[in-house]
C-alpha cells in the first residue's frame, strides 16, 4: 500500500510563503503531483514533475510556486511564494506509477494538509 503523507500547511498572511512537503516512496521512478482543493471547488493539479525533472505548473501558480523533490529523501516539496488568499486550499501529493506525467493517471493520494491564506 502506498503511503504519501503530507506537512508543512498552516496559516499564512497574503504576500508570504510556504514549503509543503511529502514523504513517500519510488520518488525517482514515478511521477509527482501537487493537486489543490478548495471549499466548494473541483480539485485541481497545481505542480508535476517527472523522472527526468521536468516539471509543469498551472497557469495560476506560474513563477510564485516551484516544485521539486529530493529522491535520496523520498521527499516531494512545493515551495509557495507570493501566497494569495485564493490559494487557500487543501493539498495533497499524488503519485502516478509511470515515469513521466499527464493527465488523467491513475494515482495514490496523501491525506492532504491544508494552507489558508489571509488577507
Amino acid at each position: 500500500q502506498v503511503q504519501l503523507v503530507e506537512s508543512g500547511g498552516g496559516s499564512v498572511q497574503a504576500g508570504g510563503s510556504l514549503r509543503l512537503s511529502c514523504v513517500g516512496s519510488g520518488f525517482s521512478i514515478y511521477c509527482m503531483k501537487w493537486f489543490r482543493q478548495a471549499p466548494g471547488k473541483e480539485r485541481e493539479e497545481v505542480a508535476d514533475i517527472d523522472t527526468f525533472g521536468r516539471t509543469t505548473y498551472a497557469d495560476s501558480v506560474k513563477g510564485r510556486f516551484t516544485i521539486s523533490k529530493d529522491s535520496d529523501k523520498n521527499t516531494l516539496y512545493l515551495q509557495m511564494n507570493s501566497l494569495k488568499p485564493e490559494d487557500t486550499a487543501t493539498y495533497y501529493c499524488a503519485r502516478a506509477p509511470n515515469s513521466m506525467c499527464w493527465n488523467g493517471q491513475r494515482l495514490d493520494w496523501g491525506q492532504g494538509t491544508q494552507v489558508t491564506v489571509s488577507s
